[in-house]
Protein backbone atom coordinates (compact mmCIF):
# COMPACT_ATOMS: atom_id res chain seq x y z
CA UNK A 1 0.00 0.00 0.00
CA UNK A 2 1.35 3.26 -1.08
CA UNK A 3 2.37 5.74 1.68
CA UNK A 4 -0.23 8.34 -0.04
CA UNK A 5 -3.07 6.28 0.04
CA UNK A 6 -2.31 5.54 4.14
CA UNK A 7 -2.09 8.85 4.85
CA UNK A 8 -5.38 10.18 3.54
CA UNK A 9 -6.26 8.76 6.82
CA UNK A 10 -4.38 11.11 8.95
CA UNK A 11 -7.10 12.87 9.86
CA UNK A 12 -6.81 15.86 7.50
CA UNK A 13 -3.15 15.91 6.98
CA UNK A 14 -1.38 16.63 3.59
CA UNK A 15 -1.18 13.70 1.33
CA UNK A 16 2.81 12.97 0.78
CA UNK A 17 4.30 10.05 -0.56
CA UNK A 18 7.00 10.75 1.89
CA UNK A 19 7.55 7.99 4.80
CA UNK A 20 8.82 11.08 7.32
CA UNK A 21 7.30 10.50 10.86
CA UNK A 22 4.72 7.95 9.02
CA UNK A 23 4.57 5.92 11.78
CA UNK A 24 3.52 8.26 14.44
CA UNK A 25 1.33 10.35 12.06
CA UNK A 26 -0.92 7.48 11.71
CA UNK A 27 -1.32 6.10 15.50
CA UNK A 28 -4.88 5.81 16.05
CA UNK A 29 -5.77 7.61 19.24
CA UNK A 30 -5.46 5.61 21.99
CA UNK A 31 -8.60 7.14 24.03
CA UNK A 32 -10.87 5.28 21.65
CA UNK A 33 -12.20 1.81 22.09
CA UNK A 34 -10.72 -1.08 20.53
CA UNK A 35 -13.52 -2.05 18.08
CA UNK A 36 -13.62 1.46 16.99
CA UNK A 37 -9.85 1.40 16.40
CA UNK A 38 -10.76 -1.96 14.75
CA UNK A 39 -13.34 -0.13 12.24
CA UNK A 40 -10.67 2.31 11.49
CA UNK A 41 -8.11 -0.30 10.16
CA UNK A 42 -10.92 -2.35 8.44
CA UNK A 43 -12.11 1.21 6.39
CA UNK A 44 -8.33 1.72 5.65
CA UNK A 45 -7.92 -1.38 4.50
CA UNK A 46 -10.96 -1.31 2.41
CA UNK A 47 -9.97 1.71 0.69
CA UNK A 48 -6.44 0.16 0.07
CA UNK A 49 -8.30 -3.18 -1.29
CA UNK A 50 -10.78 -0.98 -3.58
CA UNK A 51 -7.67 1.48 -4.61
CA UNK A 52 -5.14 -1.18 -5.07
CA UNK A 53 -6.74 -4.22 -5.84
CA UNK A 54 -4.45 -5.78 -3.71
CA UNK A 55 -5.44 -9.06 -1.42
CA UNK A 56 -6.97 -8.80 1.93
CA UNK A 57 -3.89 -10.32 3.05
CA UNK A 58 -1.48 -7.94 1.62
CA UNK A 59 -3.48 -4.98 2.91
CA UNK A 60 -3.79 -6.08 6.38
CA UNK A 61 0.08 -7.20 6.51
CA UNK A 62 0.76 -3.53 5.09
CA UNK A 63 -1.69 -2.26 7.64
CA UNK A 64 0.37 -4.00 10.49
CA UNK A 65 3.39 -3.01 9.65
CA UNK A 66 1.80 0.02 10.52
CA UNK A 67 -0.22 0.14 13.55
CA UNK A 68 1.22 -1.49 17.02
CA UNK A 69 -2.22 -2.70 17.84
CA UNK A 70 -3.27 -5.96 19.65
CA UNK A 71 -4.60 -8.79 18.24
CA UNK A 72 -8.04 -8.45 18.79
CA UNK A 73 -8.47 -5.44 17.12
CA UNK A 74 -6.67 -7.09 13.94
CA UNK A 75 -9.07 -10.39 14.30
CA UNK A 76 -11.87 -7.77 14.50
CA UNK A 77 -10.57 -5.37 11.18
CA UNK A 78 -9.63 -8.11 9.70
CA UNK A 79 -13.26 -9.94 9.92
CA UNK A 80 -15.05 -6.79 9.19
CA UNK A 81 -12.68 -6.43 5.72
CA UNK A 82 -13.24 -9.58 4.66
CA UNK A 83 -16.96 -9.91 5.29
CA UNK A 84 -17.59 -6.31 3.87
CA UNK A 85 -15.83 -7.10 0.88
CA UNK A 86 -16.69 -10.37 -0.01
CA UNK A 87 -20.51 -9.42 0.41
CA UNK A 88 -19.70 -6.13 -1.66
CA UNK A 89 -22.57 -6.74 -4.34
CA UNK A 90 -24.99 -7.67 -1.65
CA UNK A 91 -24.32 -4.62 0.42
CA UNK A 92 -24.24 -2.32 -2.86
CA UNK A 93 -27.84 -3.45 -3.58
CA UNK A 94 -28.94 -2.39 -0.17
CA UNK A 95 -27.23 0.88 -0.61
CA UNK A 96 -28.67 1.38 -4.40
CA UNK A 97 -32.22 0.77 -3.11
CA UNK A 98 -31.76 3.82 -1.06
CA UNK A 99 -29.76 5.90 -2.83
CA UNK A 100 -32.10 6.01 -6.04
CA UNK A 101 -31.96 9.83 -6.07
CA UNK A 102 -27.93 10.01 -6.50
CA UNK A 103 -26.25 8.18 -9.14
CA UNK A 104 -24.08 5.12 -7.08
CA UNK A 105 -21.01 5.41 -9.18
CA UNK A 106 -20.86 9.49 -7.77
CA UNK A 107 -21.12 8.89 -4.12
CA UNK A 108 -18.04 9.22 -2.31
CA UNK A 109 -15.96 5.92 -1.90
CA UNK A 110 -15.60 6.36 1.63
CA UNK A 111 -19.20 6.70 2.56
CA UNK A 112 -19.44 3.66 0.44
CA UNK A 113 -17.20 2.08 2.29
CA UNK A 114 -18.64 3.44 5.68
CA UNK A 115 -21.87 1.85 4.66
CA UNK A 116 -20.49 -1.60 3.51
CA UNK A 117 -19.41 -1.76 7.35
CA UNK A 118 -22.17 -0.91 8.92
CA UNK A 119 -24.65 -3.23 6.79
CA UNK A 120 -22.58 -5.81 7.17
CA UNK A 121 -22.66 -5.37 11.14
CA UNK A 122 -26.68 -5.70 11.12
CA UNK A 123 -26.55 -8.60 8.72
CA UNK A 124 -23.46 -10.96 9.96
CA UNK A 125 -22.16 -9.67 14.07
CA UNK A 126 -25.04 -10.46 15.90
CA UNK A 127 -23.32 -9.28 18.58
CA UNK A 128 -23.01 -5.83 17.61
CA UNK A 129 -26.62 -3.64 18.30
CA UNK A 130 -27.57 -1.82 15.44
CA UNK A 131 -27.65 1.39 17.54
CA UNK A 132 -24.05 1.25 17.61
CA UNK A 133 -23.11 0.45 13.85
CA UNK A 134 -24.86 3.51 12.90
CA UNK A 135 -23.17 5.79 15.57
CA UNK A 136 -19.70 4.49 14.59
CA UNK A 137 -20.78 4.93 10.73
CA UNK A 138 -21.63 8.44 11.37
CA UNK A 139 -18.22 8.97 13.57
CA UNK A 140 -16.25 7.59 10.87
CA UNK A 141 -17.95 9.44 8.14
CA UNK A 142 -17.34 12.74 10.16
CA UNK A 143 -13.38 11.87 10.28
CA UNK A 144 -12.76 10.30 7.22
CA UNK A 145 -15.34 12.06 4.59
CA UNK A 146 -17.26 15.83 4.29
CA UNK A 147 -19.41 17.75 6.54
CA UNK A 148 -22.52 16.28 4.99
CA UNK A 149 -21.53 12.96 5.27
CA UNK A 150 -22.57 11.89 8.86
CA UNK A 151 -26.16 13.14 7.96
CA UNK A 152 -26.29 11.25 4.67
CA UNK A 153 -24.56 7.97 6.05
CA UNK A 154 -27.20 8.27 9.53
CA UNK A 155 -30.45 8.52 6.41
CA UNK A 156 -29.37 6.12 4.64
CA UNK A 157 -28.82 3.31 7.42
CA UNK A 158 -31.76 4.08 9.55
CA UNK A 159 -33.55 3.52 6.06
CA UNK A 160 -32.27 0.22 5.54
CA UNK A 161 -32.09 -0.98 9.15
CA UNK A 162 -35.73 -0.46 8.59
CA UNK A 163 -35.98 -2.75 5.79
CA UNK A 164 -34.38 -5.35 7.61
CA UNK A 165 -36.18 -5.19 10.28
CA UNK A 166 -39.67 -5.48 8.55
CA UNK A 167 -38.10 -8.26 6.77
CA UNK A 168 -36.96 -10.11 9.72
CA UNK A 169 -33.18 -10.34 8.42
CA UNK A 170 -32.21 -8.98 11.44
CA UNK A 171 -30.54 -11.80 13.74
CA UNK A 172 -29.52 -10.34 16.57
CA UNK A 173 -30.00 -12.18 20.25
CA UNK A 174 -28.86 -11.00 24.01
CA UNK A 175 -29.63 -7.96 26.13
CA UNK A 176 -29.71 -4.66 24.55
CA UNK A 177 -29.43 -5.38 20.66
CA UNK A 178 -32.70 -4.94 19.36
CA UNK A 179 -34.10 -1.77 20.59
CA UNK A 180 -38.33 -2.60 21.93
CA UNK A 181 -39.52 -1.33 18.57
CA UNK A 182 -38.10 -4.39 16.83
CA UNK A 183 -39.42 -7.14 18.90
CA UNK A 184 -42.57 -9.04 17.88
CA UNK A 185 -45.00 -8.27 20.46
CA UNK A 186 -47.53 -11.16 21.68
Amino acid sequence: MSMAIVKIFTGGMTISNSSENIEEELKIPSSIGPRRKAREIALQGLYAVELSQNTIQEVMSNLRDLYNESDFIFSFARELLTRAKNYKSELDQYIQAKTTNWDFERIAIIDKIILRIAICEFLYFNDIPPKVSIDEAIELSKCYSTEQSGRFVNGILDAILNDLKKSKKINKSGRGLMDSSSKDRS
